[in-house]
């Protein structure tokens, strides 16, 4: 058994990560920790999340001393703000865990690009350079043999996993961005309530244009530029990206469902994708599911597609546990399904 500690256990995405870690066979629960000024600190996960009662009832303790975690772990999950994990992820890397974070610190290699969408100057190269970005379906070998595992964005997993099939193919006309338009629930702002979330306050609307975080994240690791629009919806969870594109010249409907089905083969094959051909993706059929559901259709030169992610599950936390999967052999599924 491995034993693993959650970083930043109190929001939605570590309530997530604590009922997977709790029910899978080869990891340990060894402790779930939040910033040691937290007003949560020392009160029962399940007190903050009642579906968790009875399951998992540990305390969230504060984290004062990291590398005295860091010496007990073997696998550590930063589900923390994305300078906290910049600090904190060297101190358990030193110390030899394999670290899994879900914030945006290590995910593009490039110093720059935090001081310009992130707001902080990275200190920290060697592990941005060594950071594996945990896109499951696609950087599996890599992520066998690293260190740092950096779990991609909710947008951008939703959008690559689209859009990544047809530009390996060489099925694109690269002369024109794709164009992704997605809307996310409320749950991806996170649990801390504000004027964003409020249920009260959210109306269907665009947000991030032209600057978004994500687009460059997106981006980069398509090797493609992209038109990226994120829109917040008056829902609790669930991603839903419509992203128009063009098609080379001449290539036909046909092309695109074998790209498609060669890239993603299903459950069987241990991947959390699933091909709906031309069925639209809903959020519903994904919703407290560690599935993405993909559709497209063909008209003339141009596709449209449709994918769904649950933005709390393959959106972060299922795909940082299907990424510890991978990286110590386990069934990529062990634990999601």
């Amino acid at each position: 058994m491995l034993n693993t500690f959650i970083i930043g256990a109190s929001g939605y995405t570590g309530a997530e990560l604590a009922k997977m870690v709790h029910v899978h066979p080869h990891l340990q629960l060894a402790g779930l920790f939040v910033s040691a000024n937290s007003l949560d600190a020392n009160k029962p996960i399940s007190e903050l999340h009642g579906q968790l009662k009875g399951i998992v009832d540990l305390p969230l303790q504060p984290l004062s001393e990291p590398a005295a975690v860091a010496e007990q772990a073997d696998i550590v999950l930063l589900a923390t703000a994305h300078e906290v994990s910049h600090d904190l992820a060297p101190v358990f890397l030193a110390a030899g865990c394999q670290v899994f974070d879900l914030s945006g610190a290590f995910r593009v290699k490039n110093d720059e690009f935090y001081t310009q969408y992130y707001g902080f100057v990275h200190q920290h190269s060697q592990w941005l350079e060594q950071a594996v970005y945990g896109l499951a379906e696609w950087n599996s070998k890599a992520i066998k043999h690293a260190q740092l595992i950096a779990v991609p964005g909710c947008y951008p997993t939703a959008s690559q996993l689209a859009l990544k099939p047809l530009i390996e193919a060489g099925l694109l006309d690269k002369n024109q961005w794709p164009v992704i338009n997605a809307v996310s629930g409320v749950s991806g702002a996170g649990r801390k309530a504000s004027m964003i979330n409020s249920f009260c306050e959210v109306s269907l609307q665009a947000y991030g244009l032209f600057s978004h975080r994500h687009q460059p994240e997106i981006a980069c690791h398509l090797g493609s530029e992209v038109i990226f629009t994120p829109h917040l919806g008056s829902f609790k969870r669930g991603i839903l990206a419509t992203i128009t594109a063009k098609l080379a010249a001449g290539v036909e409907a046909e092309q695109v469902a074998q790209a498609m089905a060669m890239a993603y083969p299903g459950i069987a094959g241990g991947h959390a994708v699933r091909l709906l051909g031309e069925q639209t993706a809903s959020i519903q059929n994904v919703v407290n599911t560690c599935f993405c559901d993909i559709g497209w259709k063909v008209q003339d030169q141009h596709i449209i597609l449709t994918s769904a992610i649950d933005n709390l599950l393959k959106g972060a936390s299922s795909q940082a546990v299907q990424c510890i999967n991978i990286r110590n052999d386990f069934p990529q599924l062990t634990a999601l399904v």
